[in-house]
């Protein structure tokens, strides 16, 4: 009785959070560590309504990845607020390596469960970042942690079957994508 009625409180408190949104989440979303619901609330009011965040906000899946209008700026945001701990190329460093097939986390393989933990932190020194990027934002960065994926592309669970058979690992070495401030429309952005 007293699981149902967490549950019915985490799911009032999400829809209540994805209305102050102007979206309805058809996800649960929750803290990687302590299970709570996440208060999408706490984000900031900026880049909750692009067309990205409310697809995922319904689905789970962040149409950003691979999207190549979008990598510059996602590679700008990551060294900007991520590569500090865990590396240029997400090789890890304080934190732990994003680029490979093994998750501190294992939920962090999908879309959902990788926003959850970029949104209300995780142990160690990773804290909430809703305060540091918006919701667009935290999309981009994931789409760029999925860009510098090094493994077996069968194994990059939140490629879509045809993005998986052209997927290439990441080579440092090869074409590299120039880090960009510029936030073209089709990323959430005002700029072309």
């Amino acid at each position: 009785m007293k699981k149902t009625t967490l549950i019915k409180t985490a799911t009032v408190l999400v829809t209540i959070g994805s209305l102050a949104l102007g979206a309805r989440a058809a996800i649960m979303l929750t803290n990687t560590i302590t299970g709570q619901p996440l208060d999408l609330a706490e984000a900031p009011e900026e880049g909750r309504d692009t067309e990205a965040v409310k697809t995922f906000l319904q689905t789970g899946v962040n149409i950003y990845n691979e999207k190549p209008v979008c990598l510059p700026k996602a590679h700008e945001l990551f060294l900007s607020m991520c590569s500090g701990c865990h590396g240029h190329y997400a090789e890890g460093k304080i934190g732990p390596g994003l680029n490979d097939a093994y998750w501190t986390y294992p939920k962090n393989e999908t879309d959902q469960g990788l926003f959850e933990t970029i949104f209300g932190g995780a142990n160690g020194q990773m804290g909430p970042m809703y305060g540091a990027l918006n919701m667009n934002e935290m999309l981009l960065v994931m789409s760029w942690i999925r860009h510098l994926y090094k493994d077996d592309p069968k194994g990059a669970v939140w490629l879509t079957s045809e993005q998986r058979s052209t997927f290439k690992p990441f080579d440092e070495h090869a074409n590299p994508i120039e880090p960009s401030d510029a936030l073209p429309a089709q990323c959430g952005g005002t700029a072309d």
